[in-house]
């Protein structure tokens, strides 16, 4: 469902990914790990089709990216690191508007909206303000957004970030009950101890070269190590790759 071929993006003399592929099928969740600066979000905002790679492409579904970004995107959720809300909305408001972009036929959205509210505990407050929302409440109207349309591909850019541990286990199960129907997720987080419970074959990038890729055993037996948690094979990994340098 996701496909990226030798995908770059250079800021001058900068280059913030270099050199990526990377592949992610239909009913997968595909965890995108690094540190600060890495190349995560440029390759997500690139996937999303919010920037342009100085080379190298990404289709979805089989579609370019390049060459029918309207049709490439109306097959992906998205949701940034850094989402923009309209304040002044009601959630169900928000909803709509973003099904205006994804040109729902209004009985279809007449169907979703009420569900995605319930699934993400916002029932009583679609007619609220998105502005009285709590931090939790606006990541979880965004999810709720991303999922509107019945998304074939979901990206994700930091999904737990400030959500309570109820909204946690709720993002989670949401993520592996969405691989289940079929859906490619890319989930790309900090929060390392979700990428080990929930993903089938992780990433991780340092300094915008993907350094290991595959299952969590595939990183252990990279790493050298045998009983040692995700975030652990993770510090040898990049720490290896920054010695090496």
């Amino acid at each position: 469902m996701i496909h990226l071929e030798n995908l770059t993006k250079r800021y001058g003399p900068i280059t913030a990914v270099d050199n990526v592929s990377l592949s992610v099928s239909a009913g997968e969740i595909f965890g995108f790990i690094g540190p600060n600066g890495a190349g995560k979000t440029t390759t997500i905002r690139i996937l999303g089709g919010l920037l342009a790679p100085t080379s190298g492409s990404v289709s979805i579904g089989g579609i370019s990216m390049a060459e029918n970004p309207s049709a490439a995107k109306a097959l992906v959720g998205f949701v940034p690191d850094r989402p923009f809300l309209y304040d002044k909305l009601t959630g169900m408001e928000f909803l709509e508007f973003t099904a205006d972009l994804y040109k729902m036929p209004p009985d279809k959205f007449a169907r979703r909206a009420p569900r995605m509210l319930e699934l993400f505990s916002l029932s009583n407050w679609g007619d609220e303000l998105i502005e009285a929302y709590s931090h939790g409440m606006k990541q979880r109207i965004i999810m709720a957004s991303a999922l509107l349309h019945e998304p074939r591909v979901l990206v994700v850019d930091e999904p737990m970030v400030g959500l309570d541990p109820r909204a946690i286990r709720l993002v989670k199960n949401l993520l592996v009950d969405l691989a289940a129907d079929g859906c490619a997720v890319f989930l790309s987080t900090h929060t390392l101890g979700v990428a080990q419970d929930v993903c089938h074959r992780i990433g991780v990038i340092h300094r915008g070269r993907v350094i290991a890729e595959g299952t969590f055993s595939d990183l252990r037996t990279k790493a050298d190590v045998r009983e040692e948690d995700l975030e652990e094979v993770f510090l040898r990994l990049t720490e290896e790759e920054t010695q090496a340098a």
